[in-house]
């Protein structure tokens, strides 16, 4: 079937949604929404779809598209459910189950028949991670489901009359729901309202006399001050009092109002360190936390049997300079254990999106800041790559990007939850890219197969990716499963008696490989060509890079058709 996907953005859901459908054997088309009535009229005019999908919607379909066409909208909301805010208001009213619905576009926002609506919980974790994991779960299967009925021809959607429909119009969530008093909320209603404005819009708050949108909250068990107080930092982060406790703020970004230079979000230290704030302590956290601790950090190392496991969850799936350096170190201490199986990552959400543009693009000399994240990446994918004497698993519990998939592909075993999206490619951003990538995926899925996924630069589902090659095992389990799934897994492999006799092979395959052509002449002639487009005023990435950061439509210049669609910076 030929189908047409019209988005305010290509984002991760487009993006998936786009690639799993591709699989199922249809052809899709993409166009923007945020181009304009007439571009969306153009792509109609151009492709003649038979069928129309939104996955991901801020304005409403032209009536004349929506009139002549069967255009199907996605919903983040149960059957009924009516609103803009839908998904702020479930975390908000601390629902434990919410849903997908998938209904035809009419005049009324929401009101159309219903062709298609998933359930899912609602576990206690950010807005935005919500809506990677279960939302992207139910909205995938909704919208598969709705295609299969429509393409069968005898469905009849339900109208929103019906009476076993209940109708809710919920108004948009205003700002002044999201406002944290910090006198008077207890820790965890502060850990709600900032996981239900994550990652947008963020909660306005003012810190040392500047207003600044609060992104990130979790919890912290020891620290304790004044209602409001700054106590801490670690590691970008800070923390803040409650009434009742302390909560880690990952992120802020300044309001566009306030004369800010990088009105984006950023680390929240780096953030204070141009405001007159006062000087805080900064409190690490063991690398191994103790059991019974509650503490956050985006780091973590824990040993099971014969298995270690290195967790680590940054804000998007950016990687600083800091982050790459701070996650060798835990690599490099993970390597004095005595295992047999290392996995990396295993959490849900992002595994890694490779360098931390919005960090670059604040840095005083950004094209000197690309360069030293690029190092750091580099230094940690290549510690990977030369780890002989223990298997290492990359576990993915989501979507990856550029440079992290190419850290994913650094480890002997790559497993993936289904539902993820890998972009593995740099061209959108204008780079020509690193991370040994043109050892590491060419070595898994032939040159031909690499020179496709590198120039074409469109998404690839899990299932794709496990079909060429670039994914060792689809983990089918929902987001909440999959830590306790890989752990499972990991445990297997490491009792799989032919382990000893893999890691030697392993270790032989490299040696065998360094004399064919060693590491250092890949990241040599990778670094030579990134170092050209860093240092080149006139370089693409420079204007690509910060349109992206500053949400500026320059990053999005023309409608999209399949060859021609958004990936790594898109898909954060």
């Amino acid at each position: 079937m030929d189908i047409l996907l019209v988005a305010s953005a290509f984002n991760s859901l487009s993006q998936r949604v786009y690639a799993e459908l591709s699989d199922e054997g249809h052809r899709v088309d993409v166009v923007l929404a945020s181009h304009g009535a007439e571009a969306i009229r153009t792509a109609v005019h151009e492709t003649r779809p038979e069928l129309i999908i939104a996955p991901m919607l801020k304005t409403a379909l032209p009536e004349d598209i929506w009139r002549e066409h069967t255009c199907l909208v996605v919903h983040p909301g149960p059957p009924g459910d009516r609103g803009p805010s839908s998904l702020d208001w479930a975390i908000a009213e601390g629902a434990s189950q919410w849903g997908v619905t998938v209904l035809q576009a009419e005049a009324a926002m929401d009101a159309g028949a219903v062709w298609a609506a998933e359930p899912f919980p609602v576990p206690p974790v950010g807005k935005s991670n919500l809506y990677r994991g279960e939302v992207s779960d139910a909205a995938s299967a909704a919208v598969r489901q709705a295609v299969r009925r429509y393409a069968d021809g005898s469905f009849k959607p339900q109208p929103q009359s019906d009476p076993a429909i209940r109708v809710v119009w919920r108004d948009f969530f205003r700002r002044e729901q999201r406002s944290i008093d910090w006198e008077n909320d207890t820790t965890e209603t502060v850990l709600c309202k900032l996981r239900g404005a994550d990652s947008q819009p963020g909660v306005l708050d003012e810190l040392c006399g500047q207003e600044v949108f609060l992104h990130g909250g979790h919890l912290e068990d020891r620290l304790h001050g004044r209602p409001g107080e700054l106590l801490a930092t670690r590691a970008g982060a800070v923390c803040r009092a409650t009434r009742d406790g302390a909560v880690w703020i990952s992120e802020l970004r300044p309001r566009k109002a306030s004369g800010d230079p990088a009105p984006f979000r950023r680390p929240a230290a780096s953030v204070l360190a141009s405001f007159p704030a006062p000087s805080l302590p900064e409190i690490a956290a063991p690398l191994e936390l103790p059991s019974g601790r509650m503490t956050w950090s985006d780091i973590r190392y824990r040993q099971h049997g014969d298995v270690g496991f290195l967790r680590f969850s940054f804000p998007g799936g950016a990687m600083s300079t800091g982050h790459c350096r701070r996650l060798l170190a835990a690599y490099r201490y993970a390597l004095t254990r005595h295992t047999s199986l290392l996995v990396l990552g295993g959490t849900r959400d992002f595994f890694s999106n490779g360098i931390h543009l919005n960090v670059i693009e604040a840095a005083s000399d950004p094209a000197g800041e690309s360069w030293s994240n690029l190092n750091a990446l580099d230094d940690l994918v290549e510690a990977v790559l030369r780890t002989t004497d223990r298997m290492v698993v990359a576990a993915l519990g989501g979507n990856a990007a550029a440079g992290g998939v190419m850290l994913a592909l650094a480890a002997d075993q790559v497993w993936c939850r289904t539902g993820t999206v890998l972009n593995p490619h740099y061209r959108r951003m204008g780079l020509y890219g690193s991370e040994f990538w043109t050892y590491t995926l060419p070595r898994r899925v032939g040159t031909e197969t690499a020179q496709r996924l590198t120039t074409e630069a469109l998404p690839v589902s899990a299932a794709s990716a496990a079909r060429i090659g670039l994914v060792d095992r689809l983990v089918e389990v929902p987001p909440q499963g999959f830590t306790a799934e890989v752990e499972r897994l990991a445990a297997e492999l490491a009792g799989d008696p032919d382990l000893p006799q893999r890691i030697a092979a392993k270790a032989a395959a490299r040696q065998a490989d360094e004399a064919r052509q060693p590491l250092a002449e890949y990241r040599r002639d990778e670094l030579a060509r990134m170092r050209a487009i860093f240092f080149d005023p006139q370089a693409p990435y420079h204007a690509l890079r910060s349109a992206f950061v500053r949400k500026l439509p320059n990053g999005e210049s023309r409608p999209l058709a399949p060859t021609d669609a958004p990936g790594a910076g898109d898909a954060r």
